[in-house]
């Protein structure tokens, strides 16, 4: 009669673990759920409480179009220009004022180059450009 109640015990005291076991996973799914739909919330009234700008960027010339060579040397030539009125600068700071992006220069600035009219300084986004004179670099 012993054993019977003991195993009477531990089987209410199983189900009675058993039922708090689950109790608590009920509560901590309501707590993560809870805090899921708030930071969706966040993250949605955020977006739509302060739209990004994109901001305004030069379109001299549609995506995908070659530009024909006289346009390249065209804005080769205003390049050049803008150079040797502003030497040491660098393709972001000549881009603005040529009405363009320094993705845009890239190709003229090459084409100057292998005519041998500027040299380059630096690497990447920190190269700076010098107008050329004879194969000498100008001073001011």
């Amino acid at each position: 009669m012993i054993a019977s109640c003991d195993s009477v015990r531990m089987t209410n005291h199983i189900e009675t673990l058993g039922e708090r076991v689950e109790q608590l996973v009920r509560e901590h799914i309501a707590v993560i759920h809870k805090t899921a739909a708030e930071a969706v919330e966040r993250a949605f009234s955020s977006a739509s409480s302060s739209p990004r700008t994109k901001t305004a960027r030069p379109t001299t010339r549609s995506i995908g179009r070659r530009r024909a060579p006289a346009e390249v040397a065209a804005l080769g030539e205003r390049l050049y220009e803008a150079l040797c009125a502003r030497p040491g600068e660098t393709m972001s700071v000549l881009a603005p004022e040529l009405g363009a992006t320094p993705r845009e220069l890239h190709r003229p600035m090459m084409v100057l180059k292998r005519a041998g009219r500027i040299r380059s300084v630096g690497q990447r986004h920190q190269s700076r450009y010098f107008p050329m004179a004879n194969g000498v670099a100008q001073s001011e």
